[in-house]
């Protein structure tokens, strides 16, 4: 436990922002100032991975420390289970004022249904589940008619685009960082130090952004998507290549080459919205005088396909491009500047990390770890050296259902895709040595070459699917 004053945590996150939507992640076309300097200013994470490709079960593995398959909410659409523990609860009753703004997604969302909560800590909830056409629950609406009535008829009587394409005063990433700020300058408990989860809808679909930020980006000079033959990977990635979201999006097929161009456009310039929103939550927290005694995390909750390997968005796919996140970690004068770290951490690392700097209780059956050491001197000592993800029919469902199982180690990749008696489909798998193959359009799974490093991955898999069930009730006797 620190011995020193407890931090302030600022924990902003974007939604479906692949690792390389980020110049700082090596990315020359895309505009993110304020992202990399804040990566300058502190550890930039180069191989974060999420529990989950997909929205609500990596969310909830945010908040718990746990895998899916641990917490129990392994699919969109599915509530978090009432007595799960989520950090945020245990920073509010370590003295923490707890505060959300934006996204949350622990619980089903579709058709109006307003987000239930559980014991989640939050004395401020400003919650929107996204933009569009929703619960009356939703802030941002009650923001957007009552700042530009005018701007919200027009966008209720449109589709999701007439919001995805709102001026950027009345845009939801604005309100987004318009709520931040007030956060920060009013409406927080000063006689407290803060925990604020900052959460961004952008860059997740649908593709559009206000017409300055489209304009800064010439759809013709982005590269062209990564391709590889998707006859040596498995067939729902044919399928998912015809159409997204198991036949509820168009799919790749659906598009022009010259549309794909504008939606990589069209999500660059989503990201460079929210650039700039950054910047000016960062600017707040300067003027406040809080930046030195204030961890701030930027993440995403995973990525999207844009293109890459013939699909869009996301689903069974792992990936990098949909697995694979930013993580920048600031922490002034106890975190170095401009570290980078190639070790391979989970999002499930975050929440003990944060409770560790807190001095506040442990999350029970967490399975995380405390990544402090790992950010201030570089060293793995005694954490896992692999990553594991999975997807359980997690988007929209497909008939026969879909489940896939990732982990990494080292430069080796192993995705397997589940059969009976999961499911009726037949079982494969795919497995990448990154080293050689970082766009992973290789598949080794059937590669005779290759099959004692197959065995030898699968077999860690399945040893580390064992290491992480739920054994949280305690053994009283032998017998």
């Amino acid at each position: 436990m620190t011995t020193h004053p407890a931090p302030n945590i600022l924990l902003i996150s974007t939604d479906q922002q692949r690792f390389n939507a980020l110049g700082a992640q090596g990315n020359p076309d895309i505009r993110t100032p304020n992202l990399d300097r804040l990566a300058s200013e502190g550890v930039l994470f180069d191989n974060c991975y999420v529990p989950s490709p997909v929205c609500a079960p990596s969310r909830a593995s945010l908040m718990t420390g746990q895998y899916p398959h641990r917490h129990g909410l392994h699919a969109n659409g599915v509530d978090i289970p009432r007595d799960a523990e989520l950090f945020t609860r245990n920073l509010a009753d370590a003295g923490y004022d707890c505060a959300l703004v934006g996204k949350f997604h622990l619980g089903a969302c579709q058709h109006g249904r307003t987000e239930p909560r559980i014991a989640d800590g939050f004395r401020v909830f400003r919650w929107a589940h996204d933009p569009y056409r929703g619960s009356s629950e939703n802030a941002y609406h009650r923001w957007l008619q009552q700042k530009f009535p005018e701007l919200h008829a027009h966008a209720m009587s449109g589709g999701s685009a007439a919001f995805d394409t709102l001026p950027t005063e009345a845009h939801y990433s604005r309100w987004v960082g318009d709520e931040a700020i007030d956060y920060l300058t009013s409406s927080r408990d000063t006689s407290k130090p803060f925990c604020f989860v900052v959460n961004f809808f952008d860059p997740h679909h649908g593709f559009g952004a206000p017409k300055e930020y489209r304009d800064l980006y010439d759809a013709d000079s982005l590269p062209a998507p990564i391709t590889s033959d998707l006859s040596t990977k498995p067939e729902i990635f044919t399928e998912a290549s015809r159409k997204s979201y198991a036949g509820h999006a168009p799919g790749f097929l659906d598009h022009t080459p010259e549309e794909i161009q504008d939606i990589r456009a069209q999500y660059y310039a989503m990201v460079t919205l929210v650039d700039d929103e950054v910047g000016r939550i960062l600017d707040a927290l300067d003027a406040q005088g809080l930046a030195d005694d204030t961890i701030v995390v930027f993440t995403s909750d995973h990525g999207e396909m844009l293109g890459d390997h013939q699909m869009l968005l996301k689903g069974p796919m792992m990936f990098d491009v949909a697995t694979r996140v930013p993580l920048v970690v600031r922490w002034p004068g106890r975190l170095p500047a401009g570290a980078r770290r190639e070790q391979l951490v989970s999002w499930i690392d975050l929440a003990p990390t944060l409770l560790r700097a807190a001095g506040a209780a442990e999350l029970g059956g967490c399975q995380g770890q405390d990544i402090t050491e790992l950010a201030t001197t570089g060293r793995q000592d005694g954490l896992r050296d692999w990553v594991l993800s999975e997807y359980r029919d997690s988007c929209w469902p497909y008939d026969p259902p879909v489940h896939t199982t990732m982990l990494r180690q080292g430069p080796w990749k192993i995705v397997v895709h589940h059969g009976a008696p999961a499911t009726d489909r037949p079982r494969t798998g795919e497995l990448y040595d990154l080293a050689r193959d970082p766009d992973e359009t290789t598949n080794l799974w059937d590669a005779p070459a290759a099959r004692d490093d197959r065995d030898r991955m699968q077999g860690l898999l399945l040893d580390a699917l064992v290491a992480t069930e739920n054994r949280s009730q305690p053994r009283l006797s032998s017998y």
